[in-house]
């Protein structure tokens, strides 16, 4: 029988398994709590994004107000917009428009929830 030794009686032996096999572990149970950090940045200039983008690679929630821009210079803002989609995408974040004026960004860590009207409306 190969696994003879399991069935074994002999109490000094099964000390020795207990001693040399086994390791107390320290069962103290941290439960730290963080804080997400939630920005808001505006979008004035083509180069905002830079900020934002640098945010979300923070693990920050940043909620973008993309006016500004809009009202300067639509080209540059659907620039902005897909800088920021390859950004979420790279992070495995995720984006939505909120309203006309404002967008939301989020790193991996948060998901934003759609409601049934924002699904039919896209």
């Amino acid at each position: 029988m190969a696994l003879g030794f399991l069935n074994k009686k002999d109490s000094s032996s099964q000390e020795d398994i207990i001693e040399e096999d086994f390791v107390e572990l320290d069962a103290k149970m941290t439960e730290e709590r963080q804080k997400v950090v939630v920005r808001a940045e505006s979008l004035k200039e083509f180069d905002d994004v830079e900020k934002v983008q640098d945010k979300l690679r923070a693990n920050q929630i940043v909620w973008v107000n993309i006016k500004p821009l809009k009202q300067k210079d639509m080209t540059k803002l659907k620039r902005a917009v897909n800088r920021l989609k390859k950004t979420v995408k790279s992070i495995d974040g995720d984006i939505a428009g909120v309203d006309e004026d404002w967008i939301v960004v989020t790193p991996n860590y948060a998901e934003i929830e759609r409601t049934s009207d924002e699904i039919n409306t896209q």
